[in-house]
């Protein structure tokens, strides 16, 4: 048999076989057809499938928005794979957007996947990010520094003639209802949208990260990392299951002439309900954020035990602050009696930890509405406001 003949054969193998598998294998998590091949049993992402056959994955995006309705399908398959096998490319490009792994060459457009990259190691393969002036990595910051890592400007419009001379394999960006990417959607360029972030539970975001780590090669790290962020989760979970005492919590505070509360089928609310507080919203079971005028908050919250918020700034807020902000704030009962925490997210690493280590952020509200739990503990994003 020829060598040009022995390789013909073997690519029509090899496109039989993917298409087999990408086709036949198409039921829920816990059911295959046709063709034998692993679906990855996610335990907590919603909105990502993962399943696998051989050298070949195809990752599955349900859209956010209308979670029956398939978003974008990632077809991932080894370079040196798809280098030997061009009638290969060719096929699988029809079935989804083709990616080569391990990614070498990525731009993120999120400081919060700039610090997931940090965590899982691969920075080596990170070549621009968009909007490092909400980076706080230090890993990160000094790759940009250094002009190793571009910086590409804002997300929403970012450097376009930049992306194509750094040459990169993909874009990782969050989706938006209703938005696009603009320009760079006509790069030809995958954009791998990253919508951890519309996860109901903490965790779920967390489990994204098995889509990071097949997409940078990284596997066994990215497992590895989940399974120990899960397991600490549900150990600190576990200690607050049994709690007599709840205390109740509002959560953020008015923007503009609207209040935008958390839903409590939200992650957010997942995290306070997992720290043994009730929150004041519960009956708010959407995973979407709700506008409020301040006078319906504070119907609902105006005595509620804790309150706590997130703001960006350069200088620690106080009680002071936050009255002359808005005064009507200070007939809250939480005012009262000082039991305002506010999280910096400009100098805490808040949003770089929630993806990979929400079990850090727990821990930190444990600790606000169940100090006794563990007197000793230093909180790394809440303080407390004072005078």
């Amino acid at each position: 048999m020829n060598y040009n003949y022995s390789r013909y054969l073997s690519s029509v193998i090899l496109i039989a076989f993917a298409m087999q598998m990408l086709i036949g294998c198409r039921g829920t998590h816990n059911r295959v057809d046709k063709v034998d091949c692993e679906i990855d049993s996610l335990l907590f992402a919603e909105g990502l499938e993962i399943a696998y056959s051989g050298d070949i994955t195809r990752v599955t995006l349900r859209d956010p928005w209308d979670t029956l309705q398939t978003r974008k399908v990632y077809i991932l398959a080894p370079k040196i794979l798809l280098n030997d096998n061009p009638d290969l490319r060719d096929s699988l490009s029809q079935i989804g957007i083709l990616i080569s792994t391990p990614v070498e060459r990525a731009v993120i457009y999120t400081s919060v996947h700039a610090a997931m990259a940090a965590q899982l190691g691969v920075l080596d393969q990170v070549c621009g990010v968009c909007e490092p002036e909400y980076i706080t990595s230090d890993e990160v910051l000094e790759r940009i520094n250094n002009h190793i890592i571009a910086d590409l400007g804002q997300s929403t419009s970012p450097n376009v003639e930049k992306i194509i001379e750094l040459g990169c394999d993909v874009i990782i960006a969050s989706p938006f209802e209703n938005s696009g990417y603009g320009a760079a959607e006509k790069l030809g360029i995958p954009i791998v949208e990253a919508a951890d972030y519309m996860e109901h539970h903490p965790l779920g975001r967390t489990e994204w990260v098995k889509f990071y780590g097949l997409l940078f090669g990284c596997k066994d790290i990215a497992q590895a990392q989940f399974a120990s962020t899960m397991a600490r989760y549900d150990s600190l979970k576990n200690i607050c299951s049994t709690v007599s005492y709840r205390p109740s919590v509002v959560l953020e505070r008015k923007w503009g002439q609207t209040w935008g509360v958390p839903a409590a089928g939200s992650y957010i609310g997942a995290l306070h309900r997992d720290a043994g507080a009730d929150y004041v919203f519960s009956d708010i079971t959407s995973s979407s954020s709700v506008q409020m005028s301040f006078e319906q908050v504070f119907e609902r919250g105006c005595d509620a035990d804790y309150w706590l918020f997130k703001y960006s700034g350069g200088q620690p807020m106080t009680l002071g602050n936050l009255k002359r902000e808005y005064l009507p704030y200070s007939s809250f009962k939480a005012y009262k009696t000082q039991c305002i925490f506010a999280c910096n997210t400009l100098v805490s690493n808040y949003y770089d930890d929630i993806t990979l280590h929400p079990d850090r952020i727990l821990e930190d509200l444990i600790h606000i509405y169940h100090p006794e739990m563990n007197p000793d503990y230093q909180m790394c994003y809440y303080f407390r406001l004072l005078e």
